[in-house]
C-alpha cells in the first residue's frame, strides 16, 4: 500500500486485522514506522515496495488527486510487470482513470479505480467501495474489498468499466454536498428562532430515532452539537476537494439539472469570502437607484 495518511493507514490496519500481508510506503517515514509497529512490512521506496511484494502484485494507492497520484502511478508502473494490479482508492477524476487504465493495459498491468467512502470511521465501520475496471482483475482482488467493506456481503461492488468507480464516487460526493447543505440550512434556521431557545443538540438527538431525515450525517451533526452547541470554536469556512466541481461540470456536459448540488457547491465558495464584492455591489445599486440605507466602513 502506498499512502499512509490517516485514511490509508486505517485501511492498512483493517487489512492487517483481516489477515492480509501489507507492505507499506509513504514519503513520510514516521507514517511507515507507525504502521510497521502494527504488523506491516515497511518499504524505503516504491522500488523497494515492489520488490518485497510477491508476484503477481497488487498495489493500493491512497494518494491525493492531480499531480501527486499521476506521479505516483507513473513511478509504480515503471516497476511492474504483466498481470500486476494497481488499485487507485483516492478521489481521482474518472477521466484520468480511464486514460490511466488504457495506458497501463498496454503494459499488461490492470488498473482498478476504487471509489472509497468511509473517512476516519472506516477502520471500525468498514468502507463503501465502488470499483471500476476489468472484471477479471476485480474478481482477483475481491477478497481485499471484502475485508475493507462493512461485511463480506455488502458495502462494495463492481460498478462498471474503467472510470466507472471514480465516476460513481464523484456523484456520491456531490450528493453528500447537498445533504450536508440541507442540514446546515435547517439547523441555522432553528438557531435563528431565538424566542424558542431551541436546544439544537437535543433536536438532533430526537431526529436520530424514527425520523425520515435520520442518517449518519445527522449522527455526526448531533455529535458536533453536543461537543460545541453554538459551534463557537469553528469558523464558517467550508473547503471543497474537487469532486463537487466535477459533478457540476458533468451535469453541464450531459445537460442534466442538479440544482441542489450546484447550489451547495456555490454555498461553499461563498463561505470563504468575508466581504464578497458582489454583496458590496448589491448595496451600492440599492443606494444608487433608491437611496436605501447602507453601511460604510
Amino acid at each position: 500500500m502506498i499512502g499512509m495518511g490517516r485514511m490509508g493507514s486505517n485501511m492498512a490496519r483493517r487489512l492487517l486485522k483481516g489477515g492480509h500481508s501489507i507492505v507499506a510506503w509513504d514519503p513520510a517515514k514516521e507514517a511507515v514506522t507507525a504502521i510497521v509497529a502494527e504488523g506491516a512490512i515497511g518499504a524505503t521506496s516504491i522500488a523497494d515496495l515492489v520488490e518485497k511484494l510477491k508476484y503477481p502484485r497488487a498495489i493500493w494507492l491512497m494518494v491525493p488527486s492531480g499531480e501527486p497520484i499521476e506521479t505516483t502511478i507513473n513511478g509504480v508502473a515503471e516497476q511492474l510487470s504483466k498481470d500486476d494490479v494497481i488499485i487507485d482508492g483516492g478521489n481521482s477524476n474518472y477521466k484520468d482513470s480511464m486514460r490511466r487504465a488504457k495506458t497501463l493495459s498496454e503494459k499488461g498491468v490492470a488498473y482498478l479505480d476504487a471509489g472509497t467512502s468511509g473517512g476516519i470511521w472506516g477502520l471500525a465501520e468498514g468502507y463503501s467501495l465502488m470499483v471500476g475496471g476489468k472484471k477479471e482483475a476485480y474478481e482477483r482482488m475481491e477478497p481485499i474489498f471484502q475485508t475493507l467493506a462493512p461485511s463480506p456481503q455488502q458495502g462494495y461492488g463492481y460498478v462498471g468499466p474503467s472510470g466507472a468507480g471514480h465516476f460513481v464516487k464523484m456523484v456520491h460526493n456531490g450528493i453528500e454536498y447537498g445533504l450536508m447543505q440541507a442540514y446546515a440550512e435547517g439547523f441555522e434556521l432553528m438557531q435563528a428562532k431565538q424566542e424558542f431557545d431551541l436546544d439544537l443538540s437535543q433536536i438532533a438527538q430526537i431526529w436520530q430515532h424514527g425520523s425520515v431525515v435520520r442518517s449518519w450525517l445527522l449522527d455526526l451533526a448531533a455529535a458536533a452539537l453536543k461537543d460545541d452547541p453554538q459551534l463557537d470554536n469553528l469558523e464558517a469556512y467550508v473547503d471543497d476537494s474537487g469532486e463537487g466541481r466535477w459533478t457540476v461540470q458533468e451535469s453541464i456536459d450531459l445537460a442534466v439539472p442538479i440544482p441542489v448540488i450546484s447550489q451547495a457547491l456555490q454555498a461553499r465558495f461563498r463561505s470563504r469570502q468575508s466581504q464578497p464584492f458582489g454583496g458590496k455591489l448589491l448595496s451600492a445599486l440599492r443606494e444608487q437607484f433608491g437611496g436605501h440605507s447602507i453601511k460604510r466602513k
